[in-house]
């Protein structure tokens, strides 16, 4: 039997436009230090994001770590967070100095359970780092009544979420600080990037310097550094990918929303009694369908299933294993048992192949390989 071509778990949409755009840039000579292009794209995303002041940088990392600092999260801090994200979002915590604490996550929607936050809140706490895990929101009416309860500045690790909502508003276009990712593998993509949403000019200033190693210019030859920066400017060929992929954002989210719902239809509503698994929350609302995860039943190991796909030629993830399991983090004190839902879901969550490219057959022959995989 002929075997059918490898399916990855997901695959970027790059247009002949952007590509020309790209080479244009090329041949113009100016590639990077906050040129056209990075200023065009950083008008539009602020546009998206109801007029709020928008900066870019090379990587959704750094935005998070930037956003800290202008909250002035230091030394003697302590960042709330969850164990469920890629490691970045604890590691920046550290490297501003402070302490990162981690509540446990909610069974069904895997973000962070907020009650478990609020039962970590200490005086030495100062801010929240939530993660809209898939693009699905946190409670974002809970999640701000509990920072203005308690003073503390929030940090929304939107990485997944450009185009996701929360009762009608766009994430990004409220709250306090939002990090958006451009990796590869997003929504939207800049190859890598990503960009920060801040609340005021005087953010954004120490945005800017924070990302050019804390130099602020003035006049032909004036130059003063005044804080401690890093190298996080975004490309002018980045911007531009990222141009050409903003105006097919609405189209990209579209199609995810649609095979999103075709994984549904065809999984069936017996699925999870049939098999054990566990599908994702059905939001088809709010969430922009970054990702379709699927928690696998105990009996199966995640890598047997893995390895099972990959026999059948589909490609799959996981995101994410446990933060505080990591090696770096139990020297710090944590250890299994300290979260037991992040710990369940961390260990047997596959993330299915989904991306813009796909069709309905795509989708129906991944839930055939899906369903002959748990027999």
């Amino acid at each position: 039997m002929t075997k059918l071509a490898f399916l990855p778990f997901t695959k970027p949409t790059i247009d002949e436009a952007t590509i020309n755009d790209v080479a244009a840039v090329l041949r113009s000579g100016w590639l990077t230090s906050n040129g056209p292009k990075v200023q065009a794209f950083e008008a539009q995303l602020s546009q998206y994001c109801g007029g709020r002041p928008v900066r870019t940088f090379n990587s959704g990392t750094c935005t998070l770590e930037i956003a800290l600092r202008i909250a002035g999260v230091g030394p003697g801090d302590e960042v709330i967070t969850t164990p469920n994200s890629w490691v970045a979002t604890a590691n920046v915590i550290l490297e501003v100095g402070a302490t990162p604490v981690f509540a446990d996550i909610d069974p069904r929607t895997h973000n962070i359970d907020l009650d478990q936050v609020a039962a970590a809140i200490t005086p030495r706490t100062k801010a929240i780092i939530p993660v809209h895990m898939c693009g699905l929101p946190c409670d974002m009416d809970k999640l701000y009544a509990l920072a203005k309860k308690y003073s503390l500045r929030v940090v929304e690790d939107a990485a997944q979420a450009i185009g996701s909502s929360w009762a009608g508003k766009r994430i990004g276009a409220f709250g306090d600080l939002v990090s958006f990712s451009f990796q590869v593998n997003k929504n939207i993509m800049t190859a890598e990037g990503g960009c920060l949403v801040v609340n005021n000019a005087d953010e954004a200033a120490y945005a800017e310097r924070y990302r050019l190693q804390g130099v602020s210019r003035s006049g032909l030859d004036g130059i003063d550094v005044d804080v401690m920066g890093g190298k996080y400017n975004m490309t002018e060929i980045a911007a531009a990918i990222g141009l050409g992929q903003m105006l097919r954002l609405e189209e990209f989210n579209a199609q995810r929303l649609m095979l999103a719902r075709h994984y549904f239809a065809t999984f069936g509503t017996q699925f999870e009694n049939q098999t054990g698994a566990e599908l994702p929350v059905a939001d088809f609302e709010q969430s922009n369908w970054h990702m379709f995860h699927i928690v696998l039943p105990a009996r199966i190991t995640r890598a047997t299933f893995m390895q099972k796909m990959l026999d059948l030629n589909i490609g799959l993830g996981f995101h994410y294993a446990a933060i505080h399991l990591f090696t770096m983090y139990r020297k710090r004190g944590f250890k299994e048992g300290m979260f037991p839902v992040a710990e369940r879901v961390c260990r047997q969550i596959v993330t299915l192949p989904l991306f813009p490219a796909m069709s309905n057959a795509d989708v129906e022959r991944v839930v055939a390989a899906t369903r002959a995989s748990l027999a």
